[in-house]
């Protein structure tokens, strides 16, 4: 923990932003919420940040005891960051405020959508009706490659999002993380974007996810 960057009060929410107060230190918690990631999943994520800013983030967010490091078993055989049980306790609060800063129109650098972003609105604003059935769906984001297959699995709750994809899906969504995320709230599909499976239940994703308006 950086004190001696710290606020130095008592209160939680400057005891807070000591933990996770430093740049892309909220940003990684957002890229570690729908699983492990090795270092460099976390810089395609986070393109603007330097190896040496985002290994110091991980380096503090380890000593917090926010993020922790563990080695895959073979196959695998990697490094990977991982948020504790503690950790977890931050989706509520960064979704919050996610949620929060979307009511600001962005600026013009503010283009970048990371690929676990735009799957974290599906988990955060799909708003499911009670006479929709329930469907499992693998969203494949082309521009991403192996770290762009995700599972989604529409239920009477919501959208569950994982990194595992179902075995037997009811459909497969190919397209690219922009046209998906242009793609929410409508039921049209995107241009380029291929469906192999049960279009329906794909149009149901997309038509239940809403964005917070902006404001003005």
């Amino acid at each position: 923990m950086p004190v001696q960057r710290g606020y130095r009060q008592a209160c939680g929410i400057a005891r807070g932003l000591d933990v996770v107060g430093e740049r892309w230190s909220l940003l990684v918690v957002r890229e570690l919420l729908l699983g492990p990631k090795r270092f460099t999943d976390l810089q395609q994520a986070l393109p603007t940040a330097s190896p040496n800013a985002l290994s110091d983030r991980l380096r503090e967010l380890a000593d917090a005891g926010v993020v922790r490091r563990r080695q895959l078993p073979p196959p695998g055989n990697v490094r990977v960051y991982e948020l504790t049980a503690w950790g977890r306790d931050l989706e509520p609060i960064l979704l919050a405020l996610g949620t929060w800063a979307l009511a600001a129109p962005p600026t013009a650098e503010q283009l970048f959508v990371s690929v676990d972003s735009a799957m974290l609105s599906i988990r955060t604003y799909f708003a499911p009706t009670p006479e929709q059935p329930g469907a499992a769906i693998r969203v494949e984001l082309r521009d991403h490659g192996p770290a762009g297959v995700f599972g989604v699995r529409l239920t009477p709750a919501g959208a569950e999002v994982s990194h595992e994809p179902p075995d037997e899906p009811d459909a497969v969504l190919a397209t690219t993380t922009d046209a998906l995320v242009t793609a929410f709230g409508s039921d049209d599909l995107a241009a380029g974007a291929v469906v192999t499976g049960d279009p329906e239940a794909v149009r149901r994703l997309l038509a239940g996810v809403h964005l917070p308006h902006r404001m003005g």
